[in-house]
């Protein structure tokens, strides 16, 4: 989940915004990471082009472990 990880940290600081140390499946992309639409949307196409996995696929993901779920189980 390296890979995550250094996408979701790429985003962070270039919005200005605090990188994270670690992936908590709890971390809500909203209220913990403070990412909005347009930040979702980016992040389901750097996640796609780099893993081939469409994380909205099957409806919102908002949580770090549910998109680690859904990477474990391509």
């Amino acid at each position: 989940m390296n890979q995550l990880l250094v996408i979701i940290n790429e985003m962070l600081e270039e919005s200005g915004k605090k990188s994270i140390e670690t992936l908590e499946h709890s971390l809500n992309l909203r209220d913990d990471l403070n990412m909005d639409s347009l930040m979702l949307a980016e992040l389901t196409v750097r996640i796609e082009n780099e893993c081939d996995v469409d994380i909205f696929e099957d409806g919102i993901v908002e949580t770090i472990g549910e998109i680690i779920t859904k990477l474990e189980g391509k």
